[in-house]
């Protein structure tokens, strides 16, 4: 018999609630009302909320059995990728299928079974009249496309909350669970060149004509990290070193050149796997992600299209830097050019590893899994975190994927262990987080 939180696992895996294209909306709304049916089942309260546009946000509240203690907000998306390429899934993205030890499935570990425990744990223990803390249930359907609904609500929200909880991150290692103290931001732009109002002919014109492709490689040339992967001084600005008990944490983690060569990368120099912890956590990175543009015979093209990311470290300001990598592409426009920019930013988040939240979280996770709790930074971003951080609420991040998860990806997964570690550790938090202040 399947124990009952995979069952419900299951069932939501089953929603197909894309929010990249080609999702449908109903299956969104169904996504969100599943969790609602939740709170609502453990005697809570709960609503799909769409003031704020886009996609509805879950929105509810379970209130502590005693009457009182702090409020904890959990948060997290149901909202997934698209699939892909259907031929490349083993099994159907949205028929959940388990073997050797892992649930299959779009979105298994992105983020419906990291997060999963929190709701799943809050419910049983409201149930049970054993729930300690407040819990403040925030679910998202844009995760992947934004978060611009629920920046909305963040910043709209007056209660706030001691503390928030997301299971969106992952473990150091197979056998190490982590919690996320920072995590980085991003500019990202995609650009559009247009040089003439059609491709032309490359013997008769080349040479005396504006090349799209030329124009755009020109621009990327005043942004792309050097030889050593560093990117210039101008979209530097704001980094800060990490403390002394981060450094002292990463030193107890995988070595850097094994975490690259397990997922088939190659080191950008020679030292890039050494300093791949601050590299990846607590530094800035330039990466040209799509570069289109002509065909494969003889033209001049007329149009080239170009997306760079740029993600940046916790401390740095994402409208400053846009204002430093805008003036620097600019500066490579040739008369007679026209070139359209279209930016997202994200802002970065850093928490006091030394902070109650962070120390609670990290000694009841240590509890759950049996093992030390590292201190760790995310190279990647979540929207949402930030902007809980920036409203005032700390914010323990946290989760148990690993690399061969595979989200995004065909064939994505979450371990079953990893499921049974987060509803361990949810049930350390809740208690350990009912001693805040």
């Amino acid at each position: 018999m399947a124990p009952p939180i995979l069952d419900e696992l299951i069932a939501w895996l089953r929603i197909p609630s894309i929010s990249t294209g080609g999702g449908d909306p109903k299956d969104i709304a169904r996504a969100a009302d599943w969790v609602c049916e939740r709170v609502i089942a453990a005697g809570g309260q709960a609503s799909a909320d769409t003031t704020h546009g886009g996609n509805p946000l879950a929105v509810g509240e379970l209130k502590a059995s005693n009457g009182s203690g702090p409020t904890v907000l959990i948060y997290g998306h149901y909202d997934v990728q698209s699939v892909g390429d259907l031929s490349a899934w083993t099994t159907p993205p949205f028929d959940p299928d388990i073997r050797d030890g892992r649930i299959y499935a779009r979105g298994a570990a992105d983020d419906k079974g990291n997060f999963l425990p929190l709701l799943h744990v809050a419910c049983e223990l409201a149930r049970e009249d054993r729930l300690p803390v407040n819990v403040r249930v925030l679910v998202e359907g844009e995760e992947e496309a934004g978060s611009e609904a629920v920046a909305k609500w963040i910043a709209a929200d007056e209660r706030g909350a001691d503390c928030a909880i997301v299971f969106d991150s992952g473990m150091a290692d197979e056998q190490t669970p982590a919690v996320t103290v920072g995590l980085r931001g991003m500019v990202m732009v995609d650009i559009e060149v247009r040089t003439a109002t059609r491709d032309l002919h490359s013997g008769m014109y080349g040479g005396s004509v504006l090349n799209a492709l030329h124009v755009l490689h020109g621009m990327i040339a005043t942004v792309a990290p050097d030889a050593e992967g560093r990117v210039r001084e101008e979209l530097r600005a704001g980094i800060e070193a990490p403390s002394p008990a981060e450094l002292d944490s990463w030193r107890r983690l995988k070595p850097g050149d094994e975490v690259i060569a397990e997922v088939g990368g190659r080191p950008v120099s020679p030292g890039a796997g050494a300093d791949y912890y601050v590299r990846n956590g607590a530094d800035a990175s330039l990466e040209i992600n799509c570069i289109e543009g002509g065909e494969p015979r003889t033209v001049v093209p007329s149009t080239a299209r170009g997306t760079l990311s740029l993600r940046l470290a916790p401390r740095q300001e994402p409208s400053e830097i846009q204002r430093a990598m805008e003036s620097l592409l600019r500066s490579a426009i040739p008369d007679g050019a026209e070139v359209d920019f279209h930016w997202q930013l994200a802002h970065p988040a850093l928490s006091d590893p030394e902070s109650a939240p962070i120390r609670f979280a990290a000694d009841a996770i240590t509890k759950a899994c049996g093992t030390q709790t590292a201190l760790v930074r995310s190279g990647g971003s979540i929207p949402a975190v930030a902007e809980l951080m920036n409203h005032g609420i700390p914010t323990i991040v946290s989760g148990f994927t690993l690399p061969d998860d595979a989200f995004h990806a065909p064939d994505e997964s979450y371990s079953l262990r990893s499921l049974e570690l987060g509803e361990r550790s949810a049930h350390e938090l809740y208690a350990a987080l009912a001693k805040l202040p």
